[in-house]
């Protein structure tokens, strides 16, 4: 009855190896890591004091997540939920939030674009891409005019280009 009960066992396991599907292949894909993320947001930080601006600076990864969040001191508190959708708006498509008011708003109307749900227009948003191109999140930074948020989200992204490989 013992060897019996050993040779279905064996018989089983056998049938088992032989039938278990064959390892798929892993993707492996760039990511945006936390250490780069708080190098955007340390950089962010320095250009705002040196220019005295008072700012929102939100980092996420191209999902949406967020991976790195930091509010100046008495930067305005409206200022929050801007930065937040600038770099989720940033971070689901590799557009920046001036290029999706320009395309919603092209020739005064508003087209299709307009009606994507929870995408910012205000410029400031900008999605983060490897040296390969990879689209890898988003940053937004709001607390100053449109123009200067986006110049200090550059300066975020230019500051973590060696991590973005």
């Amino acid at each position: 009855m013992r060897t019996r009960f050993l040779s279905v066992i064996l018989i089983v396991a056998a049938v088992a190896a032989v039938a278990a599907p064959a390892a798929e292949a892993v993707e492996e894909r760039p990511i945006l890591t936390a250490a780069a993320a708080r190098k955007m947001i340390d950089a962010c930080i320095a250009m705002a004091e040196a220019e005295g601006w008072l700012m929102h600076i939100a980092v996420t990864d191209n999902h949406g997540n967020l991976k790195a969040y930091h509010r100046m001191d008495d930067a305005q508190f409206l200022s929050q939920d801007v930065a937040l959708g600038k770099a989720r708006s940033s971070a689901v498509s590799p557009r920046s939030t001036l290029q999706w008011g320009e395309m919603a708003f092209a020739g005064g109307a508003p087209s299709a674009a307009a009606f994507v749900p929870g995408i910012i227009y205000f410029e400031g948003g900008l999605p983060i891409m490897t040296a390969g191109g990879y689209h890898v999140g988003g940053i937004g930074v709001s607390g100053d005019t449109g123009a200067n948020d986006a110049i200090c989200a550059q300066a975020g992204i230019d500051a973590a280009a060696a991590d973005l490989q």
